[in-house]
């Protein structure tokens, strides 16, 4: 390796180990200002507390947003339990567009924009969070633990997440997380990712820092060991509890479908469903994972390989209960309105990389080390009657918690900090 290519390499690695224990100082410092865990992680109510109202364990396998058959009222009570890299940022728009359109109560994390991850999700952690509080909206990141999330909303809550082929979904959290897994660092050659899956049990350390991101994710997020034994029964049982836990589980590779069949379960409009793609990457120098690298990266990840055919077939099912020719209506129906928003909105049509972006209310959080995640820029006259909606839904993530009163404060000291040492 030319010296150069070293110290650039050295300095990183330093850099890192600075980040880590300035993030570590950021925690302990976290943990003084928000209210103490209660005692363990039990499945009934901590003591002292109420649910906001009496809840049932678990909702009903099947259950219709609109009831009776005279119609429907649209739902504004909703769980989405926001898996990583699927998609769920261009989702998590469309819900603070809603909540903030209808004056909802959010539960948002404190401090920062995800509720404690990797650590799992704790009632606790929620912004302003006294016992016996009630939300409308739960949908920022966490390990998901399904009794203290179902204390937090009423009991006639629509649970929703995503889910994403599990090999993409790989290869996807492979190069965005990679550079903050310290195993990957012993990768030299210049494709990490085919290097890393010729002989993946030689570098990675189940125990290891950020771990997690590198294999069974899904599992993982849903609150899951992501290490168990494939032949265990549990991975069975677990997944028959997410059928029985989740009213809708979309998938990303048919994110319109998917749309369609949660804008029919909420009974919203199709103004409600709008999306542009956010916190999209930028098409990496290698080429997308084919062939034998592909079949590797499935079997590496077989606990998620399982999960998702599980939710391949059910969400086929259905669509074909929705109805094919109405299916097709409605997804042309959607596309539709979603290009006549990009034309309206979007100067250039297209998303830009983060350098070309002009407004730093529209610039994306970008991963460790790199600038590959796109945004947008706004037109600069639009009409009065689409202005706020187009700013909505291109506004990133962190700006858009940040405009709905969120304290970001551990998030945006990081920010500093990384900005700061030109990470």
């Amino acid at each position: 390796m030319p010296l150069p290519q070293k110290k650039r390499w050295e300095s990183m690695a330093k850099g890192l180990v600075l980040g880590a224990l300035f993030t570590s100082f950021l925690l302990l410092l976290y943990s003084y200002a928000v209210p103490p865990l209660h005692a363990g992680l039990a499945s009934t109510t901590p003591e002292g507390t109420a649910p906001c109202s009496p809840a049932p364990s678990e909702p009903e396998t099947g259950t219709r947003a609109n009831g009776s058959a005279g119609g429907c009222q649209p739902r504004r009570d909703i769980v989405f339990m926001k898996t990583h890299k699927t998609a769920s940022s261009t989702l998590l728009n469309i819900l603070f567009r809603f909540g903030q359109k209808h004056g909802l109560k959010f539960a948002f994390p404190n401090g920062r924009n995800d509720f404690d991850y990797p650590a799992f999700f704790a009632r606790s952690l929620v912004q302003d969070y006294r016992p016996g509080a009630c939300f409308n909206i739960i949908c920022n990141h966490m390990r998901f633990h399904y009794d203290e999330v179902r204390g937090l909303v009423p009991p006639n809550a629509t649970f929703i997440t995503v889910l994403r082929d599990p090999a993409r979904l790989f290869e996807s959290s492979f190069h965005y997380f990679g550079s903050v897994v310290p195993f990957t660092w012993k990768l030299s050659s210049q494709d990490k990712l085919a290097e890393f899956l010729q002989d993946p049990d030689r570098y990675y350390d189940p125990n290891g820092y950020n771990a997690h991101y590198l294999r069974n994710l899904l599992f993982f997020d849903l609150g899951y060991d992501s290490g168990l034994d494939p032949g265990s029964p549990q991975v069975q049982e677990h997944i028959l509890e997410v059928e029985r836990r989740f009213h809708l589980v979309l998938l990303q590779e048919y994110f319109d479908e998917s749309l369609v069949l949660l804008k029919d379960l909420l009974c919203w409009e199709l103004e409600d469903v709008l999306y542009f793609k956010l916190n999209a990457r930028r098409d990496p120098a290698v080429p997308r994972l084919s062939g034998e690298l592909y079949r590797r990266a499935t079997a590496w990840n077989v606990l998620d390989a399982r999960l998702y055919r599980h939710f391949n077939a059910s969400f086929w099912r259905k669509v074909e209960a929705f109805g094919r020719e109405r299916m097709a209506r409605e997804v042309a129906a959607l596309r539709r309105a979603n290009e006549r928003m990009r034309r309206i909105c979007i100067d250039g049509g297209r998303a830009v990389d983060a350098a070309a972006i002009q407004d730093a209310a529209m610039q994306p959080w970008q991963p460790l080390g790199a600038k590959s995640i796109l945004g947008y820029n706004l037109k600069k006259s639009i009409g009065q009657r689409h202005e706020q909606l187009c700013r909505r839904m291109l506004t990133p993530e962190i700006q858009y918690l940040m405009d709905l009163g969120v304290n970001l404060w551990v998030t945006k000291l990081w920010k500093f900090v990384r900005d700061f040492l030109q990470w």
